[in-house]
Parts: structure tokens; C-alpha cells; sequence
């Protein structure tokens, strides 16, 4: 069930607004009521009332991945992100192959048009990803153990100061397991051993003690090897004190394979120790052509993942990887399948999006 609508979660909303920077204020209102002669050219009901975004309906952040370049470049686009959604993610524009392909030369381009987009609009930034096995620089490869740990710690700090206070949680270290529970052979693993999370955290606390520092992870919406690795991995962690203060579960799904089992009671064995849980890259995809059975099965999928966040008290943010057909990542990554977003390719709300939003 969806949590009822509480006027403090609206009032904390608008507080952040109205303390955007000074000349980027944007203050968001919902929409209003069509006029009787709009809704007569438009053939909308004029008695109709507005639907209410999905980042009011709940005190959660809602969030979702967005392409820099379409951010820029479609009008359409930001606007239904802007209603919609309290929250982003940088989809590909803060990972460190993005920021310095060569070393020492930064482009920060991308992820400046992001911060720049959530501070016009008052948005919650989601940073992603700090230190992944993919899209890192190339030139990381050719670095000593000695010369590479200097180095993870100075991207870490050069970046996570660049947006200090600005950027709520930050993905610290990104798909550091493999599915069997070991630890992932990454240049970083083999390089600098097993202190090199712990030590991530750290510097990444020391950059900027105000974020939320996340371990992220696929493949980990319920109990198996992998989620049973990073559940042990965060309790020794914190009893070291390390600062993890979150567990992200990205959530991309199918509905080729059954939901995952447990699923909730999941997300509050993680909350359990005393960490935040969120949904950060939710996508539910399907083998293409699109049907109505598909789709009824997709918005089944994405109301339990919504009802899961809503029930786990620490559950604190539902984001998607994408909030529309028309810049997924799941066409060029799957092989016939897509379809795995909220809204289509015309930003028309889906069944799924209907399912967890009852005003619309």
C-alpha cells in the first residue's frame, strides 16, 4: 500500500526549493486545472483534475538516471522529469572515464549540466559511481599499486569536493562482488587488496562528511551469495567505522524471470544494521513486441518494488535507470527486449506508472 500523502514531506520539498541558489530559483507547482476553453480545444475534460507527480506521493526521494545531453537538449524531456521526479542521477556523466579520460584533464561538462539542472530546480542529486570495474580511464591499467591507490584517492577527492554539500549520496564503490559472493578481480582488488572499500569510504567521508555514502550492487534483491557478501561485508565494515551509511539495489528486472522472492524482507535485513536502503536503477524490461499481458505484468513488477520501498522504513529513495523508453539502455545492452521504462517513448505514463500512482 502506498503511504498517505503528509504535508511535512511537502513542506520539506518546497523548504529545499526555496533555498536553491540565489537567481537559479525555479520554484515547481503542480499542474493546474485545464480552462473549459483549453479543455474544449484539447479534448480534455475540463472536471477532470490533474494527476499528482510521483515525487508527492510519498516522502521517499523519486528519482531517475538522466542523460546530460537530453537534459540539454529536449525541452519535452525536462519537463516531465521536472514535474515528476525530486531526484537524478547522473546517468553516464560523473563516471571517471567520463570526468578524466586523460589523466589530469577533467571534462566537467556533463555532470556541471546536471548540478546546474537540479540547483535551477531544486532536485536531490544522486552521484554515480565513484569507483567502478567499467568505464574507468584506460591509462589506470599502466599505474603501480603505490601510484594507483594516490590516484583512487585523489579522483575520489577532487570529485566528491567539486559538488561537496550539494550531492546527497554517492555511489562509493559500484558492483565490487561477483555473483558467487567472491570479490570481483578488478584492477582496484588486485592492485590494492582488500582495504581498498574501507579506505574509499574514508575519503570519500573526508571529502564531504555531509553525503550518504552507498555500496551498490545488481543481482541483490534477494538472499543469494552475492547480497549475502555485501550484507557481511557493511556489518564489518561499520563495526570497524567505516562510513557506510547506505546499501543501493539496483533492481533491473525482467519479466522473463520471476520477481525476486523476499524481496522486502530483504531490504529490511539491510536496514537492520543500521544503514539506509534504496532503489537506485530500477528498470523492468520485456522481449519486445510489447503487449497489454507485458505490460500488466511490468506494472505488477514495479508496484511490489514501490510497496517494498514504501514498507522498509529506511527504504529511503525509489529511483529509475531512465524514466522513458526513449533513452533506456536496454535495447543496445539486451538483445529483442526494452520497453522497460515508466513512460514510453512519447513520455505517455505506462501501465506501470499508473499501478503505483493511484491519481492518475
Amino acid at each position: 500500500m502506498l503511504r498517505a500523502l503528509r504535508n511535512h514531506g511537502r513542506l520539506g520539498r518546497l523548504c529545499a526549493v526555496l533555498t536553491a541558489s540565489a537567481g537559479l530559483l525555479t520554484l515547481q507547482t503542480a499542474p493546474a486545472l485545464a480552462t473549459p476553453d483549453a479543455a474544449e480545444a484539447s479534448g480534455v475534460d475540463a472536471q477532470a483534475p490533474a494527476r499528482t507527480p510521483l515525487k508527492d506521493l510519498t516522502d521517499n526521494y523519486v528519482g531517475s538516471a538522466v542523460a546530460a545531453s537530453a537534459l540539454v537538449n529536449e525541452n519535452d524531456y525536462r519537463s516531465v522529469l521536472t514535474d515528476e521526479f525530486s531526484s537524478v542521477t547522473a546517468e553516464n556523466a560523473m563516471k571517471w572515464s567520463v570526468l578524466e579520460p586523460n589523466r589530469g584533464q577533467y571534462d566537467w561538462s556533463g555532470a556541471d549540466a546536471v548540478m546546474d539542472y537540479a540547483r535551477q530546480h531544486g532536485k536531490s542529486v544522486r552521484g554515480h559511481t565513484l569507483v567502478w570495474h567499467k568505464q574507468h580511464p584506460g591509462w589506470l591499467n599502466d599505474l603501480s599499486a603505490s601510484e594507483l591507490r594516490s590516484t583512487v584517492k585523489n579522483h575520489i577527492t577532487t570529485v566528491v569536493n567539486r559538488y561537496e554539500g550539494e550531492i546527497r549520496a554517492w555511489d562509493v564503490v559500484n558492483e565490487v562482488f561477483n555473483s558467487d559472493g567472491t570479490r570481483r578481480d578488478s584492477i582496484f582488488q588486485r592492485k590494492l587488496g582488500d582495504g581498498w572499500i574501507a579506505d574509499a569510504f574514508r575519503w570519500a567521508h573526508q571529502a564531504d562528511p555531509s553525503a550518504k555514502l552507498y555500496i551498490n550492487d545488481y543481482n541483490t534483491g534477494w538472499v543469494n551469495d552475492k547480497s549475502n557478501a555485501i550484507y557481511d561485508l557493511v556489518r564489518s565494515l561499520r563495526q570497524q567505522g567505516v562510513p557506510v551509511h547506505g546499501v543501493g539495489f539496483q533492481t533491473h528486472l525482467s519479466i522473463d524471470y520471476s520477481f525476486p522472492g523476499g524481496f522486502q524482507s530483504n531490504l529490511q535485513r539491510f536496514a537492520d544494521l543500521g544503514v539506509d536502503v534504496a532503489i537506485t536503477e530500477a528498470d523492468v524490461r520485456m522481449t519486445l513486441p510489447v503487449t497489454d499481458g507485458k505490460l500488466n505484468t511490468q506494472a505488477d513488477y514495479y508496484e511490489r518494488l514501490w510497496n517494498a520501498c514504501e514498507a522498509v522504513s529506511r527504504c529511503v529513495e525509489f529511483t529509475t535507470w531512465g524514466y522513458t523508453d526513449r533513452h533506456s539502455w536496454v535495447p543496445n545492452t539486451f538483445d529483442g527486449q526494452g520497453a522497460a521504462c515508466l513512460f514510453d517513448e512519447s513520455l505517455n505514463p505506462k501501465p506501470a506508472y499508473n499501478r503505483i500512482n493511484p491519481t492518475a
